[in-house]
């Protein structure tokens, strides 16, 4: 781990675009500044994502000053977003959990809604402090998520990756790979380790900021999504379910919660504290 460092950092503005791959970015309490504090909802208020809706990989979102958002899609003219003013919330259910959202602006809805073509509604995270308590299961008391799959950060490595398409070549769909890493649709990406050593991360210091490692991330359908086609394929789950299924997760990457806030940048060293 003596040469491990930061490649790059990514920024998921709304929760199932693609976003910004920013220089530094801030570590708040619940994740990296602006990362997934939109996401969209269907009529019933259940969370829309690429597991429902590819096309979603070819959407982007891009942070604004003072907490707005630009969005962009194949097909449709750039919206930008403000913030909506605090005010009247409605119900979220993310992967069965109910949280209390605001929404955005009407003009927002369509946009999204034509752009998918079936209604849905955008809704912002007002406070991140209080609206969503991580599962009790892997939280320390008070710690709080964005619209984030379970935790806070998610890092994987270059070095997995790496193992991972050299698995895939020797498999049945190796035409499908190598694959990029934004499959994996990480916070932080790695270099300079050995393969694998995230799963065992308890504390690391990235830069100025230590965080604890949480729980290995289970892997889902849209790692099975081109990013830049939104087609979709069999690789990497069948590869994980070969190697690297632990119970019924299929792994990639480690959840990390920040131990205190402060700022992460790109060529940050990595040390493992335990």
């Amino acid at each position: 781990m003596g040469n491990a460092i930061v490649q790059s950092i990514h920024v998921h503005p709304v929760k199932a675009f693609r976003g910004v791959s920013p220089r530094e970015a801030a570590v708040e309490p619940w994740g990296l500044a602006a990362d997934r504090r939109w996401t969209l909802i269907d009529d019933g208020g259940k969370v829309v994502t690429q597991r429902e809706q590819p096309r979603l990989a070819l959407a982007a979102a891009e942070p604004m000053p003072g907490g707005g958002i630009r969005l962009s899609a194949p097909g449709r003219e750039p919206l930008t977003v403000a913030p909506p003013e605090p005010g009247g919330t409605v119900p979220v259910n993310i992967f069965g959990t109910e949280v209390e959202a605001v929404p955005a602006a009407g003009a927002a809805d369509a946009w999204c809604s034509a752009y998918l073509g079936t209604g849905v509604r955008l809704v912002h995270m007002d406070d991140p402090a209080v609206r969503r308590p991580v599962d009790p299961a892997y939280a320390l008391p008070g710690e709080t998520v964005s619209f984030a799959d379970g935790c806070p950060l998610l890092v994987t490595t270059t070095a997995s990756l790496d193992a991972l398409n050299s698995l895939i070549a020797q498999g049945d769909d190796a035409a499908e790979g190598p694959l990029p890493m934004n499959r994996f649709r990480p916070n932080v990406v790695v270099t300079g380790t050995e393969a694998w050593a995230e799963d065992h991360w308890r504390r690391v210091s990235i830069g100025e900021v230590t965080f604890r490692g949480v729980k290995p991330c289970g892997r889902c359908v849209v790692t099975t999504t081109d990013q830049d086609t939104a087609a979709r394929g069999r690789e990497p789950l069948r590869t994980l379910a070969r190697h690297r299924r632990v119970g019924t997760g299929l792994l990639f990457g480690q959840y990390l919660a920040p131990l205190a806030p402060g700022t992460i940048r790109t060529g940050d060293p990595v040390r493992v504290r335990a």
